[in-house]
């Protein structure tokens, strides 16, 4: 029982390094004209800038078609990252996660 404590002691504080390791990563999101879109690997976003083109009232509809593709898309690329991440720490490889 002491020994499977000391293993899950062991997987919290390298949960605990990767979470601050994607906390520091910065994923940038810019592949929808227009908009590019900034997170961390812990999916928090930094920034969304937009172009001025985008503030017209015109483009509202498509503007928040656009908006929704760009940061969902930000989102995958970010949980895609921190799945490499996880692969790379022994012990957190846990199948099915790529």
């Amino acid at each position: 029982m002491f020994d499977q404590m000391k293993k899950m002691m062991e997987l919290k504080k390298q949960a605990d390094m990767l979470k601050k390791e994607l906390e520091k990563l910065v994923i940038e999101y810019n592949e929808v004209r227009g908009i590019k879109v900034k997170l961390n690997g812990a999916q928090i976003f930094q920034s969304i800038e937009i172009e001025e083109s985008w503030l017209d009232a015109k483009q509202k509809n498509r503007f928040q078609t656009e908006l929704i593709k760009a940061v969902n898309m930000a989102i995958r690329k970010s949980q895609k990252e921190a799945a490499m991440q996880m692969q790379k720490m022994p012990g957190l490889n846990i199948p099915g996660l790529t």
